[in-house]
């Protein structure tokens, strides 16, 4: 039996010419984005306002994670041409906060590591000002793989620990818990100038104080922001939603959140790790700005 969507869960309408201005982008230069093979909610309003996560590394996942649509199989060849691309249709689109996340590549060497790192100086190199976040998976937390991409300097490195520590082995069951919470640890270690990220889903069975024991275990791990959002079934296939929570439950995780002292955090039904991501990328600008203006120190 479907279930019905509480009133509060309304998909926006998109305008299908800026959709499509997007879109052609994309297949012309043979790019993903995980907008689409996530089947996210907030494709039409993110597109419309020409923003998009890309996905690279194809589209294919080595992973099979009980809440994601994205196609699980064998990893394909890399492409090489693919960072060149992505930073050529983000100077295209005018971006000015740049999202790149990939499938998960466990069949690679260096996780795919690299094309992250080439993806981020090439971005940088055709679009200077722009803010660069990247969404990884986590390398299996090995931590040269974790340093390719720090050593290419991205403004925000934002890694999802998905669930609460309980439910990892049904929702991420080739992922651990304390492995991502390592993973953002080892980030701030080898760059502390790095600002980094992580994300929730709600409704999977969760309960109040496991969602306020994972908050703490992230601003533990030293994790600037935090995104708390609705679980959404992309087909019947996947987990069940087991509960629809209201928007003020998402507000008071909020508020919770701002008292642990993250710099920025976003909770809500639609929220998703990249959704709105240009307000967290507001407050890293301001922040590097300031640090430009400062005087240089006299010896």
């Amino acid at each position: 039996m479907t279930q019905r969507l509480p009133e509060w869960l309304t998909i926006r309408l998109p305008r299908p010419d800026t959709i499509k201005e997007v879109e052609g982008m994309m297949r012309a230069k043979n790019l993903h984005t995980v907008c689409e093979s996530a089947r996210c909610p907030n494709l039409p309003e993110c597109w419309s306002k020409k923003t998009a996560t890309f996905m690279i590394l194809g589209d294919t996942c080595t992973r099979s994670c009980g809440f994601c649509a994205i196609k699980v199989g064998r990893g394909l060849t890399v492409d090489q041409d693919e960072p060149q691309n992505v930073a050529q249709v983000s100077k295209d689109l005018g971006l000015k906060h740049i999202v790149v996340t990939s499938v998960a590549r466990d069949d690679l060497a260096d996780e795919g590591s690299s094309q992250f790192a080439e993806t981020i100086r090439l971005i940088h190199a055709a679009n200077p000002l722009t803010i660069v976040e990247v969404l990884t998976p986590d390398f299996k937390a090995k931590r040269w793989c974790i340093k390719n991409v720090t050593d290419a300097h991205p403004e925000i490195y934002n890694h999802n620990i998905e669930t609460i520590e309980r439910l990892h082995t049904v929702v991420r069951p080739q992922a651990k818990y304390g492995r991502s919470l390592d993973v953002l640890r080892t980030v701030k270690e080898l760059d502390p100038s790095i600002y980094t990220k992580s994300g929730i889903m709600l409704g999977l069975g969760e309960t109040r104080d496991e969602v306020i024991r994972t908050l703490r275990d992230l601003r533990e791990a030293g994790v600037d922001a935090v995104t708390i959002g609705q679980y959404l079934r992309p087909t019947m296939r996947h987990l069940p939603v087991n509960d629809f929570v209201h928007p003020n439950e998402f507000k008071e995780y909020e508020q919770i959140g701002e008292e642990m002292g993250f710099a920025f955090v976003a909770s809500g039904p639609f929220i998703r790790s990249s959704y709105n991501a240009i307000e967290f990328s507001k407050k890293v600008m301001a922040e590097r700005l300031a640090r430009m203006d400062e005087p240089a120190a006299v010896g």
